[in-house]
């Protein structure tokens, strides 16, 4: 039998996990990978290449595959501080106060922080392309901002 302290902070840590895509992430690892077999195959298999030709074919295939972990590595790491982003190419550390509003609406690929500054922060680590869980999620980051900035 848990004490309703333990269930307690059970909720707290699920409520400040990571958020990570699920569809997006294996699927960027899964192109990723295929990048890499294709090019390899391409620098294997075409006749009359120099070295320098196939070992660009391997570059290129590796290229693909760093890019397509960049974006399997998407994160938003909330704690009782603030929220850390980790977009494709961007970082950026927020305190909750910073946070006025989140949306996900308009059809955008991800949510959109609104903040203090009138500035704006996509939050690529909760996408649409995981349907119902994305909106989980995004409902989930809503609630942290507010719990935060009361």
């Amino acid at each position: 039998m848990t004490s309703p302290s333990s269930s307690a902070a059970d909720g707290a840590a699920r409520l400040h996990a990571p958020f990570r895509p699920v569809r997006g992430r294996r699927m960027s690892r899964l192109l990723g990978v295929v990048a890499v077999v294709l090019f390899a195959a391409l620098a294997a298999f075409v006749v009359q290449q120099t070295v320098w030709d196939r070992l660009g074919f391997l570059v290129t295939g590796l290229l693909v595959m760093a890019f397509c972990e960049m974006q399997a590595r998407v994160v938003a790491v909330p704690d009782e501080r603030g929220l850390y982003v980790r977009n494709l190419v961007r970082r950026r550390r927020l305190e909750w106060a910073e946070v006025v509003g989140v949306s996900f609406g308009g059809g955008r690929p991800w949510v959109q922080l609104d903040l203090a500054d009138g500035d704006t922060l996509a939050v690529m680590g909760v996408q649409r392309a995981d349907g119902q869980r994305g909106v989980a999620e995004a409902d989930r980051l809503a609630t942290l901002v507010a719990l935060h900035t009361r």
